[in-house]
């Protein structure tokens, strides 16, 4: 994903002006890292709000794509991001194809309240790297079935862990007489990348604030 980051931000004409990796992290304490508009954090669960709270230390906007830590932290993000006036953009996922494919499940969730005979169910596969499961793509899918659907409480989630898939998601309402299905197969990562250099620029002109996906694409709702 860095690489994907870096390749999509030049084409867009942006300039890199640093990369921090394991390697050197105290880079985050140099004018190079300060002189950035915004930071993009594509990391791991384990470090990620650590990452996070070390831009905004140096007054540094972020775009977090990491999943699997940002529950935990969400109440002192908040404070951060209104008290302390820090910026952060947070998405489970930044394809503009799942953002199409939120808002049809919303659609249809809406519609099967009228048609109690359908049962909903999810899988999530992804490479074999990801450590998170269920996804926070099918977290954040199940929650917006949730909101729609009142019928429903728990939404079964299957994981799968395999190779090097991008990442799919599939959405399944089955009755009795029949079963309709939507998925989103994502083919690579360049999606990813796009969709994340999309809200670095949407995050460079915000003045202090806590930032979705929604924010980015208000028609998903």
């Amino acid at each position: 994903m860095g690489h994907l980051l870096e390749k999509t931000a030049l084409d867009r004409g942006h300039e890199v002006v640093s990369i921090i990796d394991v390697d050197n992290v105290r880079d985050f304490d140099s004018d190079a890292f300060r002189s950035a508009d915004v930071a993009i954090e594509f990391t791991a669960p384990t470090v990620a709000f650590g990452n996070v709270t070390a831009a905004f230390a140096q007054g540094v906007k972020v775009v977090s794509g990491t999943t699997g830590w940002y529950s935990q932290h969400e109440v002192e993000l908040h404070s951060l991001c209104t008290e302390g006036s820090n910026t952060l953009f947070w998405s489970s996922n930044y394809s503009i194809g799942v953002a199409l494919f939120r808002a049809v499940n919303r659609r249809l969730a809406q519609l099967m309240n009228d048609f109690p005979a359908y049962d909903v169910r999810m899988e999530e596969t992804h490479h074999v790297h990801k450590l998170d499961a269920p996804s926070g793509t099918a977290i954040t899918i199940a929650d917006d079935i949730r909101g729609e659907l009142r019928r429903v409480g728990n939404i079964p989630i299957t994981s799968i862990r395999e190779g090097e898939v991008p990442g799919n998601h599939t959405v399944s309402y089955e009755s009795d007489a029949d079963i309709i299905t939507l998925t989103h197969s994502a083919k690579n990562r360049t999606g990813f990348a796009l969709g994340a250099v999309l809200a670095a620029e949407f995050t460079a002109r915000q003045h202090g604030g806590l930032f979705g996906i929604d924010d980015l694409f208000p028609w998903i709702k």
